[in-house]
């Protein structure tokens, strides 16, 4: 299969893990576009159901929703079960804490960190991809292939630059910060794709991540405007920007890739 027939996912079942979310919407859309066949799973039933209402009139594939817990093997195993045989796994399940209208964020800096809430956030961030993984990638393996996709960020492999969420009320020990367990997850998800990629290389189980730049989703202005300074382009990333990228990891398109890692943050990276 060559040319513009590689994307086709006719026929493909795909999962995708926090699919309620900003982005797991977008990678269903993504998906169904190509023909798959998607199951949206995340911890809420209600936003699932509004969610396949909101794609049912999206052209090309079909979407399901499933309640799936990413920390709970049972609740991974059951939906496996539910779902049948899963060609594309997406690991899209992630804490991001967000800044607020305020412009600060809900959690707090490091010194003063809740040890319960690094073990919360770990769980589903890292845990949740490993034990997804787990259970589908080694179905896959068992049936000669299939895809694994890791979304991870451009805090991957750059560290948060916590002059973005400063707010002036705030004394220098008080600031709100980006924290520290969102880059540790986003970076120890893309050793986990190299070790996937390499374990299941014979099995044909191709694994590869994608690290997104922040989206725009009506953020505070003073932030959009101190984080686009620090981008080349300019500008944050619409929420639709990395479709594409998730259709060309997740088809035959890619099919000679695997342990790669894709930085999609407008050029932030490069400086």
């Amino acid at each position: 299969m060559t040319g513009l027939a590689s994307f086709n996912l006719s026929g493909q079942r795909a999962l995708i893990t926090g699919a309620a979310g900003l982005l797991g919407r977008e990678h269903a859309a993504a998906l169904g576009e190509l023909g798959a066949d998607v199951v949206l799973t995340d911890i809420g039933a209600a936003p699932l159901q509004a969610l396949c209402a909101e794609l049912a009139a999206a052209p090309g594939g079909s979407f399901r929703a499933m309640v799936m817990d990413v920390t709970d093997p049972a609740s991974i195993a059951a939906a496996a079960r539910a779902a049948g045989p899963v060609d594309i796994l997406i690991n899209n399940a992630a804490i991001d804490p967000k800044v607020t209208a305020t412009g600060g964020l809900e959690l707090s800096r490091l010194e003063n960190f809740p040890l319960a809430e690094w073990h919360r956030q770990m769980e589903v961030g890292l845990t949740g991809a490993f034990l997804c993984a787990q259970a589908f990638g080694t179905a896959m393996a068992a049936r000669g292939g299939g895809v694994i996709l890791n979304i991870a960020s451009d805090l991957s492999v750059i560290a948060p630059d916590q002059r973005l969420y400063q707010r002036p009320d705030a004394a220098p020990g008080a600031q709100p910060v980006k924290p520290v367990t969102y880059s540790v997850i986003k970076t120890a998800l893309l050793g986990l794709t190299r070790y996937l990629a390499g374990y299941w290389a014979a099995d044909n189980v191709r694994v590869n991540a994608i690290s997104p730049g922040g989206v725009y989703n009506g953020q505070p202005e003073a932030f959009v405007q101190r984080l686009s300074a620090l981008i080349p382009m300019g500008r944050m990333a619409g929420r639709d920007e990395y479709r594409a990228a998730v259709q060309f990891l997740c088809s035959p398109a890619s099919s000679y890739m695997t342990g790669q890692n894709i930085v999609i943050d407008g050029g932030r990276s490069i400086l």
